[in-house]
């Protein structure tokens, strides 16, 4: 699939298919499109690549019929299209980052995915203050024509989609497109339905758990092209959101506070090492002109159209070496590389394997661990 081209019906349902089947994430989603071509030719391999890796019991595959059905829900519910990485609609930055999602639903208007745009971030319980701050930050970046992110929480990320509503705001879900979450959000949630943008990963119906609110905030820095701190704790979603960020190659600001504030910590934490001082709109606009970060062309899938020439297949030592180097305790790919002294090609295939068996978690693409349920 080249960059600008569509999937059609089917080959939507296919790729829906596959990243809803057991124990397929992002990195494995795309190493079997790699290795197969399509996702309907991937899907047929399920069964046997997680048998060699070690599945004892059959894998849970998504039917035709829950993906169907599943995009219907999104489009009745929350008028959501499913759009695919590569797709014109698709944020331009978004697909840059590691482990871009291969599908996200979005619902309002797509256009404002392919501006420039700012992720602003911070406590849920905000002062006064940094409300009032981070609504005239968010209208000022708004009139320049930039978009404003956030994670429709109360506080700092509620008055980031206020302050920016008539000028381009993005709310990124950690649940369904159709999940009004927190309920107190829910006024500003259809706003933003009919003026901005809503995005979500996961399908719809899905409720929010604390382990899905990182994955949403890999999205609000990754489409962006720096990210804001007002107030957040030193441990906080909004300072993952900036870890995520300082890891994808986005500017990492901060807004300084009051050293006997706690929900200074976070901000001041993130100049000490290094990121923007900001008061105003305009001294946001000064740092992404210092960084030079504008939106970049969207990547080629056109790799995926065509399965790999050589058809790859390994004999079990290969696999015993790899699983034998593993342990609970998280080792980076290239270093297995390295100690197996295989190929990075037989080491990826074994860890596709070994994932799709639920036997080993991911930390991206770096790194790899044994599962120890």
């Amino acid at each position: 699939m080249n960059a600008g081209k569509r999937l059609n019906d089917q080959e939507r349902v296919d790729w829906l298919r596959l990243i809803r089947s057991e124990n397929v994430g992002p990195v494995t989603f795309f190493d079997l499109l790699e290795r197969y071509g399509t996702a309907a030719k991937a899907l047929e391999a399920l069964p046997e690549l997680a048998e060699r890796g070690g599945r004892r019991n059959p894998l849970r595959i998504c039917t035709p019929r829950e993906a169907e059905r599943e995009i219907a829900t999104a489009q009745k519910r929350s008028r959501a299209r499913l759009v695919a990485i590569g797709e014109p609609d698709y944020p331009v930055r978004l697909g840059l980052i590691p482990m871009p999602p291969p599908l996200i639903y979005m619902a309002g208007e797509p256009t404002l995915a392919q501006r420039q745009a700012v992720a602003i971030v911070g406590s849920r319980n905000a002062s006064a203050a940094g409300r009032k701050l981070t609504q005239d930050i968010a209208r000022g970046l708004s009139a320049e024509g930039i978009a404003v992110i956030s994670g429709l929480a109360r506080g700092i990320d509620a008055s980031a989609h206020e302050g920016a509503l008539e000028g381009g705001t993005i709310a990124v879900l950690a649940g369904g497109i159709d999940i009004r979450y927190p309920p107190e959000n829910e006024t500003l949630y259809g706003a933003i339905a009919e003026q901005g943008l809503l995005i979500a990963e996961s399908a719809p119906g899905f409720k929010p758990r604390g382990v899905d609110f990182p994955r949403r905030n890999r999205i609000i820095s990754g489409m962006a092209s720096g990210v804001l701190v007002v107030e957040a704790a030193r441990r906080s979603g909004s300072m993952v959101t900036a870890r995520h960020a300082g890891e994808q190659g986005r500017d990492v600001m901060a807004v300084p506070g009051h050293p006997l504030d706690p929900r200074a910590e976070g901000p001041n934490a993130l100049l000490k090492d290094g990121a923007a001082l900001i008061r105003n709109a305009d001294d946001v606009l000064e740092a992404l002109r210092a960084a030079e970060i504008f939106p970049e062309p969207q990547p080629s899938l056109a790799g995926f159209s065509e399965p790999d020439a050589a058809p790859f297949d390994l004999d079990d030592r290969a696999r015993q070496q790899v699983t034998a180097a593993l342990s609970p305790v998280p080792i980076e790919i290239d270093e297995l590389i390295r100690m197996t002294g295989l190929s990075a090609r037989a080491v990826a295939v074994v860890l596709m394997e070994l994932e799709l068996a639920g036997r080993i978690t991911r930390e991206g693409r770096r790194s790899v661990a044994l599962t120890t349920d």
